[in-house]
């Protein structure tokens, strides 16, 4: 399902080539390392669900050299920026899928706001299944569920998911059951009640539901702290038989 961004012109084509230049030329997120290190080992398997322009993506390319890294990006816009990134700067161990997670395989509209100069707001992009208000662009990308996707390529091994898909995570658990019980991921996502209700869910029912699967929340901070009381955030979901 291929499809291009809108044509760009005079601010936007710039703001682009910056968004480039700092995918090419930047990592951001370092901060992260001392955090996360105890949870990636050097051959770790990562699921980068939501990849945008790739910065997770390169930074656990980084934590895991022996490792591979794939990252789940159905944005055209993302994609542009993406794909010459990890040419660039993958190290080899970074596969570009371009597709979306959710709780059944299929088809949606992407939306991704665009700024009163033309700009397209991609850290914004969210799934939808009807109508958006606002200006956007809007196309249509394929959806695939975790659990079909692990069968299909024989993956046996899978260290973590992270997910930043604005709203969607819990439609993206939903088609994961069978990854976790028996691959038994962190899961490392966004987790934010108004974005979730776009898709009909809640921080509470995603909470309950990783609980169910033995998972227990932790926060995205140094020494990996309990995630207590439930709130919105980032949230780092360990197995319960692993977990700090």
């Amino acid at each position: 399902m291929t499809q291009q961004h809108p044509p760009l012109r005079g601010r936007a084509r710039l703001t682009r080539a910056a968004h480039l230049f700092k995918a090419v030329t930047r990592q951001h997120h370092l901060e992260l390392v001392p955090i996360l290190r105890p949870l990636l080992p050097p051959d770790a398997v990562v699921f980068d669900v939501g990849a945008h322009a790739g910065q997770m993506a390169k930074l656990f390319a980084l934590m895991a050299p022996r490792g591979k890294v794939y990252a789940f990006e159905p944005g055209a816009y993302a994609l542009s920026i993406l794909r010459p990134m990890v040419r660039l700067k993958g190290r080899g161990r970074i596969r570009i899928e371009p597709i979306a997670f959710g709780a059944e395989p299929g088809a949606l509209t992407l939306n991704t706001p665009i700024k009163r100069s033309g700009s397209l707001g991609f850290g914004l992009s969210h799934l939808a299944e009807g109508p958006e208000s606002g200006k956007v662009f809007s196309h249509k990308v394929a959806v695939e569920t975790i659990d079909r996707y692990v069968a299909a390529n024989g993956i046996a091994r899978l260290d973590m998911i992270k997910a930043d898909i604005e709203g969607w995570e819990m439609r993206m658990l939903l088609g994961a059951v069978e990854t976790l019980k028996r691959l038994r991921p962190v899961v490392f996502l966004e987790a934010v009640d108004f974005y979730l209700a776009r898709a009909g869910d809640s921080r509470a029912a995603l909470w309950r539901f990783m609980r169910a699967l033995d998972y227990e929340p932790f926060r995205l901070e140094p020494g990996l702290p309990a995630f207590d009381p439930e709130a919105d955030g980032d949230v780092v979901w360990i197995d319960t038989s692993r977990a700090p």
